[in-house]
């Protein structure tokens, strides 16, 4: 079965650290560049980071710049979103996207809360 499946979200304090992972199944990562997307009750879908199947290539948006860090395990066939100095605002459902020239996968998702 081809799918994404995301992992490690939670409820978390301002300042703290959660680790994301995007695990593939079914097909190859290797192949496709990976981004992390979030959501937010009552706002619209917005890039939070992305990589190219390059380790070389990373993008992230500014409101995550400097404190989320994206990498990829093409051994585990994963993409991680290391996230630290979590802000409230940072409360979301984060979604991991695989895309290719032929094909785009997306996750079910994972709750990041953050709150004291």
């Amino acid at each position: 079965q081809v799918q994404l499946v995301e992992s490690g979200g939670g409820l978390v304090q301002p300042g703290g650290s959660l680790r994301l992972s995007c695990a593939a199944s079914g097909f190859t990562l290797d192949y496709y560049s990976v981004g992390w997307f979030r959501k937010a009750p009552g706002q619209e879908r917005e890039v939070v980071s992305c990589i190219g199947r390059s380790d070389e290539i990373t993008y992230y948006s500014g409101f995550v710049q400097g404190r989320f860090t994206i990498s990829r395990d093409n051994a585990e066939n994963t993409v991680y979103l290391q996230m630290n100095s979590l802000k409230p605002e940072d409360t979301a459902v984060y979604y991991c996207n695989a895309r290719s020239l032929f094909r785009e996968y997306w996750g079910q998702g994972t709750q990041v809360t953050v709150s004291s």
